[in-house]
């Protein structure tokens, strides 16, 4: 019986959100998964583009693979998901954590958001802690890991983990917890989690940061996370993440795209149905003076 093959991972970055799509497979000719997929959204003109997509496009087209899921860490605040797009062209299931219900819930009040289910719909699969799936001949485990949001899942996929908003490159640290439902406790509770396995553990993120001149990082280790990260090295204990964090998250602004980003990605990545005239719309929170 042949054993079970080794990830074969390609990593993709969008400039403008700081984000890392990645596509992992079994073997030319087989079975995919893509994490994370961005759709290309310029808020000022309201003007959406596929161009992170086509990187993933030809991959998938290069090497013969059936996509069988779309995987997102979780609702993501910097970026709209491209998750329908890709699934009209390849097909595959777009998957989440089951936490995934009490962010609709959270985003339905806060939007008034009367046509948003509050139940994981219209995502085609949603994920328990440790649940086993597979993506052809490679076996996979989902992870909740919440702290950024209570959604997030880490998905390890053989030997290899992508880590969403829990962890980035040791130089930038953790993912703010300032969202509703965020939990500084409960992010160092999972960071934990993921730095008990083995210390060559590759770790792929979903955001890099890196200073002008940099090159963004798509991946890091369990033992370099573990010696280097500028807000969890080892050491660090849980009270004095917690109290880092609140006071660092007190200072930091909303996302760039926050508004249409949730709107949009808690609907797993599909649009609000358009009016009359074809027209598609989201809506704006004001605050008023005074």
């Amino acid at each position: 019986m042949n054993s079970a093959p080794t990830p074969h991972i390609a990593s993709f970055f969008d400039a403008d959100t700081a984000t890392w799509t990645h596509v992992v497979w079994d073997e030319a000719g087989g079975h995919a998964a893509v994490i994370d997929p961005v759709l290309g959204f310029q808020p000022a003109s309201g003007q959406a583009s596929l161009a992170p997509l086509q990187p993933v496009h030809q991959l998938l087209r290069e090497q013969r693979l059936t996509l069988d899921w779309i995987l997102e860490t979780h609702a993501h605040a910097d970026h709209l998901s491209a998750a329908p797009q890709l699934q009209r062209e390849w097909g595959g299931r777009i998957a989440i954590g089951r936490h995934i219900t009490q962010v609709q819930a959270t985003f339905k009040a806060h939007f008034q958001l009367d046509d948003l289910p509050t139940d994981g719909r219209p995502f085609d699969h949603l994920f328990e802690d440790g649940e086993l799936f597979h993506i052809g001949r490679l076996t996979a485990h989902a992870w909740h890991v919440p702290g950024h949001t209570p959604a997030d899942l880490a998905y390890r996929i053989g030997d290899v983990v992508f880590v969403g908003d829990t962890l980035f490159s040791p130089a930038v640290g953790t993912a703010r917890c300032d969202f509703p439902g965020g939990d500084a406790q409960a992010l160092y509770r999972s960071v934990r989690r993921l730095l008990s396995l083995p210390g060559d553990t590759r770790l792929y993120l979903c955001h890099d940061y890196p200073e002008a001149g940099v090159a963004p990082r798509s991946v890091t280790t369990v033992a370099e996370q573990r010696a280097d990260n500028v807000h969890v090295h080892d050491g660090v204990s849980e009270a004095d993440f917690v109290a880092m964090r609140q006071a660092r998250d007190a200072t930091l602004a909303p996302p760039r795209l926050v508004v249409p980003s949730i709107q949009v990605n808690v609907r797993a990545g599909w649009w609000p149905a358009p009016g009359p005239d074809g027209q598609v719309f989201l809506k704006q929170p004001i605050r008023l003076p005074g």
